[in-house]
């Protein structure tokens, strides 16, 4: 397509998702059965403005990156004022949203895709609100997938130092796109030498640190209970240890309990713990197998998206925790994967997470048969679609023009 198409097509996207988000939040959402996080988000964005400072002055569970989308809603609204905060947050979110849909747009001119893919994988972009529903409304995880959103894009054309500068922002905001740096430092390393990926791999860390020292500086401690906090979660109920766990007190009778810890609902059962390390351990097992997968193959564009789609995934699929945003992760990077079935599964999980959450999360809490079984259903299609993006990086997705780039960017690179 021609750069005008290209801009048309990324304007419509952007505008069908401002759409989805108006219809969502008069249609959808309703003030009565939401769970929503803003009030915790105003709590901090208020002791901010008022002077108070985040890590030492108070407790924040979140990486220093998250303190920007907290505290933007409170340039536009008294300090205090709930209602108005929830409603300056979700302008913020929808506009991260926006953001989000044109960086997924410019990954696919930097892939080349032909008109049909473009269409359909920025459709799924763009009504994605509406498909996993309310949850991102009051959650600031457009953000950070929009951040990494734009890292992909730019190392898929070519902009490596953006990228580097990118990521170590969205690192900075929620941690999960770390998953992403070895990607980054196979791409850089076999395109243009090992002296051009240190300098990327430094780049990263020194956007990360620019973020993290003043923090670590001013208050380490707090800080670091951050990080522990988050080291320390038990198996929280939607995960797919836990998932595993509510189908064998379903079907067989095994003994388990919930227990609100962590700022979550939890499973407590007997083998919880051994769940808990068995999907820790089979989610390092897996992304080393992403990683390797694409480090051994040669640096071709649909490779980086596969695999930046894939590590997101099986960090999701195998983790002790799964909140239901953390599908929003996973919205600007699978719809760019040359692949027919990835983007069905998608979809699939993020309507199957809206069927219980928010409306009947607390029967999943209370251990109610047909959302713990929707629950397992989704959590393996995740698990299947982590397993798709994987098979997806064989060499031969790859086009011959790319492998012919490749060759040619190794031996400039020798």
């Amino acid at each position: 397509m021609t750069r005008a198409r290209w801009a048309a097509l990324a304007a419509a996207a952007a505008g069908v998702f401002v759409g989805s988000w108006v219809v969502l939040g008069h249609l959808w959402y309703h003030s009565t059965g939401q769970i929503i996080d803003t009030p915790t988000y105003e709590q901090y964005g208020d002791a901010i403005a008022a002077g108070q400072v985040p890590y030492r002055d108070f407790r924040l569970e979140y990486p220093p990156g998250a303190l920007l989308p907290f505290v933007a809603p409170e340039l536009t609204v008294p300090r205090g004022d709930l209602d108005a905060y929830g409603h300056s947050f979700e302008r913020w979110m929808a506009g991260a949203g926006v953001l989000l849909t044109l960086f997924a747009a410019a990954a696919l001119v930097a892939l080349r895709a032909p008109p049909l893919r473009a269409v359909l994988a920025l459709a799924l972009v763009a009504t994605s609100p509406l498909l996993l529903g309310t949850v991102v409304l009051t959650r600031f995880d457009l953000w950070p997938a929009a951040l990494t959103a734009a890292a992909l894009a730019a190392l898929l054309a070519g902009r490596n130092e953006l990228g580097a500068i990118a990521l170590g922002a969205a690192i900075a905001t929620k941690l999960y796109p770390i998953v992403l740096v070895p990607l980054g430092i196979a791409w850089v390393w076999r395109l243009h030498g090992r002296r051009r990926a240190l300098v990327w791999t430094g780049l990263v860390a020194a956007t990360c640190a620019a973020v993290f020292l003043p923090f670590a500086a001013i208050a380490p401690g707090g800080l670091g209970h951050s990080f522990s906090v988050q080291l320390h979660r038990p198996l929280q109920i939607e995960s797919l240890g836990a998932a595993t766990l509510l189908a064998l007190h379903h079907a067989g009778g095994l003994a388990v309990t919930v227990r609100t810890d962590y700022g979550s609902q939890n499973i407590e059962s007997t083998g919880a713990s051994a769940a808990a390390i068995v999907t820790t351990v089979l989610a390092l097992l897996a992304l080393c197998a992403v990683w390797l997968a694409f480090a051994r193959g040669p640096a071709q564009r649909e490779r980086l998206a596969a695999a930046a789609a894939a590590s997101v995934a099986t960090f999701i699929a195998f983790g002790k925790v799964f909140s239901p945003q953390f599908m929003i992760w996973l919205i600007p990077l699978v719809p760019l994967v040359r692949s027919r079935l990835a983007p069905l599964l998608l979809a699939a999980a993020l309507v199957l997470t809206q069927l219980w959450f928010p409306a009947h999360y607390w029967a999943l809490t209370t251990l109610d048969p047909r959302e713990s079984w929707l629950l397992l259903v989704r959590d393996l299609i995740v698990v299947a679609l982590a397993g798709v993006l994987l098979a997806g990086l064989s060499p031969a997705r790859g086009s011959a023009g790319e492998r012919a780039s490749w060759l040619a960017a190794r031996r400039a690179a020798a």
